[in-house]
Order: C-alpha cells, then sequence, then structure tokens
C-alpha cells in the first residue's frame, strides 16, 4: 500500500496540504519527514502517541522519520492549544528533557543507518543573530496572516506574548532548515499545529522555491468526548517511573468499547484486517480485543517481559477475558499468554504434597481463596475448577498425578485462573 493510504486506513490524517501531491511524494521517493516534541517535562505521554506511532509507521513503510526535540522552541513555548502562557524552564531543564526524550523514541523505532534522525532545533535557533534573523526571515511573515491563525485567534481575548507570537516564525524556519539540511518535504502534527506548518510550507517556497507539504493528525478524544492520554490518576506517561507498565496496560485495557477499533489502528502495528475483526467482536468477547489492545501498546513502549507481567498481574486481579474467544490475530499474546495454560503460576515443594494437601489448600496457595473458608465456600458454589474439571468434593486430595508436566491449573468462576507449578 502507499504509505499515505497506509496512515489514513489506520486513522492517522484529519488534514493535508495536497492528497495528491503526498501520495506521489511517497510512490516517488524515499520521503524524509519530521514531527516537533517540545521538551517540557522528563517524559512524553500518551497524548504524544499519535505522532511518534506516526513516525513509527512511516519508518515501517521505507521511509525516514525525523524526531525534533524542540530545544530551541522549548525555551519559546509554544501557544497552540493553549489557554495560558507555558512556564518557561530554565535551559539545564530544557537540555536535561531533550535527552530524556531522545532515550524514549528509540522504543518506538530505529535510529540505526541513518534509518530515522533525532535532532534538537537548538543547534540552528540557539545562536541566532535576532537583527539578521528578522532581516532575513521575518520580512517573509504577514502580522495579518498570522493573526488569522487558529492558534493566535485562540489565545487574543486571553492574552498572548510577544515571545510566544515568535513561535510560528521559528517553527517555520526549522521546516525550512530541515528542507535544506536534510531534505524533508513533509511536516506532520497534530491539528492545531495546521497554522504553524502551512507557514513553513510558505517560508520554504519563499526562500529556497521547493514545494513542501503539510499533514495533520486528528484530535484524539474517547467517545466521552475526554482528551486521550488522561486517567483517573493524571496523564499516563510512557516513562516506567511515572506511570507503571501495569498502570500503562490497565489505561488500554479500560477502553471505551466504541473506541476499541480506533485504538487498535493508531496504537498498535497488528494488520488492518485484523483490526477490523477485533473491533467488530461484541461484548463480553470484546474484551479480548480490549487485552490485545494492552498487551501490544505496553509490548511497543516497555518490551515483552513487562507486557507479559503487566496481562498476568491484570488477570490475577480481575480475571481474563473469555477463554473461549480464539480470535484469529498475529498478536503476540497468543503464544506468550494466550489463555489458561498460560496463566500465572505460583511454585509450590513437593513435599507439601506427601502431607495430605487438598483441594482446599491448592485454591489457598494458588491466591484464589483467602481461606479454607472461602475455597469451601467456592466449591459449593460450583466455581472451582481443576485442570477444567469441576470440583465437587472438599476434600479431594491432590497427588502428583494430578499435575500435568509438572503444573496443575485451577480456575475460580469463569475468569480467574492460576497455575500450581511443583518444584
Amino acid at each position: 500500500m502507499n504509505t499515505y493510504e497506509i496512515l489514513s486506513d489506520r486513522g492517522f490524517i484529519f488534514q493535508v496540504t495536497d492528497e495528491e501531491a503526498i501520495r506521489k511524494l511517497f510512490d516517488r521517493k524515499r520521503v524524509t519527514a519530521y514531527i516537533g516534541f517540545d521538551p517540557t517535562a522528563d517524559s512524553l505521554h500518551a497524548g504524544s502517541l499519535v505522532p511518534i506511532m506516526a513516525l513509527a509507521n512511516l519508518q515501517r513503510s521505507g521511509h525516514r522519520p525525523i524526531a525534533l526535540v524542540g530545544g530551541g522552541t522549548g525555551m519559546v513555548g509554544d501557544p497552540s492549544g493553549k489557554t495560558e502562557t507555558r512556564k518557561l524552564l530554565k535551559v539545564k531543564d530544557i537540555q536535561r528533557n531533550a535527552e530524556a526524550l531522545k532515550r524514549q523514541f528509540s522504543r518506538f523505532m530505529s535510529f540505526d543507518e541513518d534509518r530515522a534522525l533525532l535532532l534538537n532545533n537548538a543547534d540552528w535557533l540557539a545562536d541566532l543573530n535576532y537583527i539578521e534573523f528578522l532581516r532575513d526571515i521575518g520580512k517573509h511573515f504577514s502580522v495579518n496572516r498570522m493573526l488569522s491563525a487558529e492558534s493566535i485567534k485562540m489565545r487574543l481575548d486571553q492574552g498572548l506574548t510577544f515571545i510566544e507570537f515568535n513561535y510560528m516564525v521559528l517553527q517555520s524556519y526549522d521546516f525550512y532548515v530541515l528542507n535544506r539540511d536534510y531534505d524533508c518535504d513533509l511536516q506532520m502534527g497534530g491539528q492545531d499545529q495546521w497554522g504553524n506548518i502551512v507557514a513553513g510550507i510558505d517560508l520554504t517556497r519563499r526562500i529556497a522555491g521547493r514545494e513542501v507539504y503539510g499533514m495533520t493528525f486528528p484530535l484524539i478524544t474517547n467517545s466521552a468526548g475526554e482528551k486521550f492520554g488522561k486517567s483517573v490518576k493524571g496523564a499516563v506517561w510512557l516513562e516506567a517511573k511515572k506511570t507503571s507498565p501495569y498502570d500503562y496496560y490497565q489505561f488500554f485495557r479500560n477502553t471505551m468499547d466504541d473506541d476499541v477499533e480506533r485504538y487498535l489502528g493508531l496504537f498498535t502495528f497488528l494488520p488492518m484486517d485484523e483490526v477490523h475483526t477485533l473491533g467488530s467482536l461484541k461484548p463480553p468477547l470484546l474484551n479480548r480485543a480490549k487485552e490485545i489492545l494492552a498487551y501490544e501498546a505496553t509490548l511497543i513502549n516497555h518490551g515483552k517481559e513487562e507486557a507479559v507481567s503487566a496481562f498476568q498481574a491484570s488477570i490475577m486481579k480481575f480475571g481474563e477475558a473469555d477463554p473461549s474467544c480464539t480470535v484469529e490475530t498475529s498478536s503476540s499474546i497468543v503464544d506468550a499468554v494466550g489463555g489458561a495454560a498460560q496463566s500465572p503460576s505460583v511454585a509450590i515443594e513437593r513435599g507439601v504434597l506427601y502431607q495430605g494437601f487438598t483441594v482446599l489448600e491448592a485454591f489457598v496457595a494458588a491466591g484464589l481463596a483467602s481461606s479454607k473458608g472461602e475455597a469451601r465456600r467456592l466449591i459449593r458454589q460450583g466455581g472451582a475448577y481443576i485442570n477444567e474439571m469441576r470440583v465437587e468434593d472438599e476434600n479431594q486430595p491432590i497427588t502428583e498425578q494430578d499435575f500435568r508436566g509438572g503444573a496443575l491449573d485451577l480456575r475460580a468462576g469463569k475468569k480467574r485462573h492460576m497455575r500450581l507449578v511443583l518444584e
């Protein structure tokens, strides 16, 4: 597929400057495209995942992404989408944050062998001569046209500082420099960046006489209208020290039903035919799609070990989605943690089996019951299973012969699974 069609099919495209020209551009050459990220914190958050995943999909299609850290523009503050002036950070804080963001980008794309570039606009903005910049670059900007930009108009009533008014000029200059030095033909960003992107296109055309293009992403909100990337605990961060892999997993696991298919397209690399299949499931089977979404999103950001651990911790606490739902998918959740056969496990010493080990003690040891009394009630209510056979006798002994391959599968109710493993 043409890369434009891939991005469109997965839900990334809101607006473009010239759809047909961009389609042809992707067919004609290896395209270099960039997105800017201001280092206002020492971690990106889930709200930044749309642009990051767009760059990752671009690279997977054979093109070259540029992740531009705004070490220079971060000293100014982007007024786009903000109702008040950003707090200006100290230079040392911006530099520290920029280094932290570089590490996070590497989880989503490879920077080896020129496959992607990680740049900092402080390299060309920090040492600009103000008078020369006004003369050579500022002359190409019309104040009337700048005032018509949505990001500027939204702030006029609340108040817009002169330094923020200059942000558009600096971002436009970024695009010109990246086109000049790195053959960058496409700038991408959130829909609130449209005015800045168009200004950069115009500046590049005026100075270099070259055609470049722009693309924006839709503002992602859930079906309740809430901005994506927020949870009951606040922002969902990509850094594990700020948001644990388990909480990151739970954020996606708690996706609203109407958002599952859209989020699978945006935040995983699963093929779109699988995305459509998963999104078409009806509750309660849709919960399996939510598990796959959460697992894949956590896998990309935190790695397989953390994704598996988060899944296992989740089913231990809340139970698993209906294990009878066997959806055909390329998600590695099938091999890594699929179904009760891969439930979390608890080790027990082989010797306890020779001391009169019963089903009551097995369910307590597995953590599926807090006491023998609770285990007894579970059995009497018909909710206790061993190796998928319902337990009828609460005094039933457990012997080594009950362990298959050294493991005993226990289930409480429909969803809570655990394995006992002999040491």
